[in-house]
């Protein structure tokens, strides 16, 4: 049976770390008996200490101040857990020393009693010598059974912790290499000091798992974060046991959140690579050769297929999204990523002038319905694929090429008027995005090729306008005008000049049912009509001053 106390330390660590001072002196200058506190401990099948939570712990001690004990009163309530076998106390105890001084400096010190089938006797506190600091919270910490144990490990950690821990030799050399060093060096050794402990706490516990037999099973329920902790000491003492139980709870374990990143990172820092930790890396790492942009073409082609519209809208959106917040551009992944979006952008662009052609011609008038309906269907659905790849594309500033060949698809414009707006529309919401990518600067296509775009799809666009505005609910009609008068704009003043008047030509007879360029026209009269006057008058007054 094991008679290890390493899961009871934890808690009490905590407790005596967060407990003032004040309240564990330990002598009474009056010379009246000291007040003994007890608290419960309960001992589970297996002969491990198992103390309770802090909050149970603390509200104790509370009641225990509030309500004075008679003589001779209760013992402890005993602990309602199916594992617990007895409930023996540990005693908080006031001593009397021998100076004033004394008593202020020195906390409480506790030693926690080996667990047996019998009821183990009161344990006794006894005093740590003061090597450091003038002020410590000092704990001595027992472990397997106490009158075999052999060595002291007193440890020292910041915020003037120190840790006496009783323990075996023979146990702490099998399990690491790092005391297995410290002993092998000179004989006998009846004390060894470790110094500067960045984790106190979890050195203590990872000390306990020594005596466990079944370290896994000491680690299961216990936090990702905590396990971490624990392997980081693990490896800083040598204790393959454990290493191997950490890396093997980490591996079957789910990981939620921000735990993803920190396994990674510390297994990553790992000094040893004999410990086999690529099964649990392959869960965030695949061997397979393919390259990622082939896995991302076969994810698009399948979204692009789908005959589900709903699973297909959600789809779709859930890509774009993930698109947005991962920069899978990196590694070198850019330029394949680019060539497949538009090895798809080029698929449905053929696939629309094939399905705008058989609309178009005279025999389509003819046919049934039903077989109607299929066409414009499926234009319906190329036209929304080519307006997410878009929308992709635009989103990382990869888009002059799809305004170049958007721009170039004049037999696609002239049959767009052959269709009905409500199979149509769509068409031109991938000119009204790719006019405001660049209206915005995110793509940088030559002068030709922007002339080119408002010269072929400006025309359709305002034909379909009235429908946009009234049949897509997520058509932003101001910044769809902002992204048209830009462009515009960025064209020379005479060809300004040609575009805008035959837009307010139309716009002064429909009115709203086209785009309101009307902060264009404003740029464009001041350039053309107050400008000239304003730089004319400026050189007249400069060679007036000089005559």
């Amino acid at each position: 049976m094991i008679a290890g106390v390493g899961c009871a330390i934890v808690p009490i660590i905590r407790l005596l770390l967060k407990t003032s001072m004040e309240e564990f002196r330990f002598g009474r200058l009056d010379g009246q008996p000291a007040k003994i506190r007890n608290v419960p401990i309960a001992v589970t099948p297996e002969g491990f200490w198992c103390c309770p939570s802090q909050a149970v712990l603390q509200k104790s001690m509370k009641n225990q101040n509030q309500h004075a004990r008679p003589k001779g009163g209760a013992s402890p309530s005993v602990s309602k857990a199916s594992s617990v076998q007895r409930t023996p106390t540990i005693s908080l105890e006031k001593r009397t020393h021998s100076t004033p001084t004394r008593s202020r400096t020195n906390s409480e010190e506790q030693v926690l009693p080996p667990a047996d089938d019998a009821v183990p006797d009161q344990p006794k506190v006894s005093p740590v010598p003061d090597k450091r600091h003038n002020k410590q919270h000092k704990i001595s910490v027992g472990f397997g059974q106490l009158h075999t144990s052999d060595l002291k490990v007193m440890l020292y950690g910041r915020e003037g912790v120190a840790v006496k821990m009783i323990v075996h030799k023979n146990i702490l050399a099998e399990n690491s290499t790092f005391f297995a060093d410290k002993l092998s060096r000179q004989s006998p050794v009846s004390c060894i000091e470790v110094s500067d402990c960045e984790d106190v706490e979890i050195f203590v516990e990872t000390v306990g798992l020594m005596y466990c037999k079944d370290v896994k099973q000491r680690l299961i329920k216990q936090a990702v974060a905590r396990v971490l902790r624990i392997l980081k000491v693990a490896e800083s003492l040598g204790f393959p046991t454990c290493i191997m139980s950490c890396l093997n709870y980490l591996e079957a374990v789910p990981w939620v959140g921000d735990e993803e990143e920190n396994v990674v990172s510390s297994i990553q820092q790992l000094h040893c690579e004999n410990y086999g930790v690529s099964p649990l890396l392959k869960r965030v790492a695949s061997d397979l050769t393919n390259p990622p942009s082939d896995t991302l073409a076969h994810i698009i082609e399948l979204v692009l297929k789908s005959s589900d519209d709903r699973g297909r809208r959600e789809m779709k959106s859930l890509v774009l999204k993930l698109l947005k917040e991962n920069n899978i551009w990196t590694n070198g992944s850019s330029d394949s990523c680019v060539v497949t979006f538009y090895s798809s952008c080029r698929n449905c662009l053929e696939s629309l002038s094939n399905l705008f052609r058989q609309a178009s011609e005279p025999e389509f008038s003819e046919q049934s319905s039903d077989s109607k309906e299929v066409i414009f269907r499926q234009i319906t659905l190329e036209a929304d694929n080519l307006l997410w790849l878009a929308e992709i594309l635009a989103d990382r500033n990869a888009a002059d090429e799809l305004t170049s060949i958007w721009a170039s698809q004049g037999e696609l414009a002239k049959l767009h008027c052959r269709i009905p707006v409500m199979h149509r529309h769509l068409i031109s919401c991938v000119t009204a995005r790719l006019f405001v990518v660049v209206g915005k600067g995110e793509a940088l296509p030559s002068k030709e090729t922007r002339q080119l775009l408002l010269d072929v799809w400006l025309q359709p666009l305002m034909d379909d306008y009235n429908w946009l505005q009234h049949g897509c609910r997520w058509f932003d009609r101001k910044v769809v005008e902002e992204g048209i008068g830009q462009t515009i704009l960025t064209l020379p003043l005479e060809d300004q000049q040609s575009i805008l008047l035959t837009w307010l030509g139309r716009f002064l007879k429909v009115g709203d049912s086209c785009p309101n360029l009307q902060r264009a026209f404003e740029v464009w009269w001041r350039r053309t009509f107050v400008r000239p006057y304003t730089d004319q008058q400026a050189s007249s007054s400069s060679q007036s001053r000089w005559s």
